[in-house]
């Protein structure tokens, strides 16, 4: 996962956190966004997304030797 990757989900994750913290997406789908936050969070944190490797994606620049 690149830099920019991660940089991006943690914005969106902290937003997602205070919009539901501030009250200006309650209930489900609050509680949804939430969770798809901790998910955003925990990937950048260890720099690896499941989903891109059952896609064949990579956001990473491969260095060259």
């Amino acid at each position: 996962m690149g830099n920019a990757d991660r940089i991006i989900r943690i914005i969106i994750a902290a937003a997602i956190g205070l919009l539901y913290w501030k009250g200006i997406i309650p209930g489900t789908l609050g509680i949804v966004l939430s969770i798809l936050a901790v998910v955003f969070l925990l990937t950048s944190l260890i720099s690896f997304c499941p989903l891109y490797t059952i896609f064949g994606l990579k956001t990473c620049k491969i260095e060259k030797e």
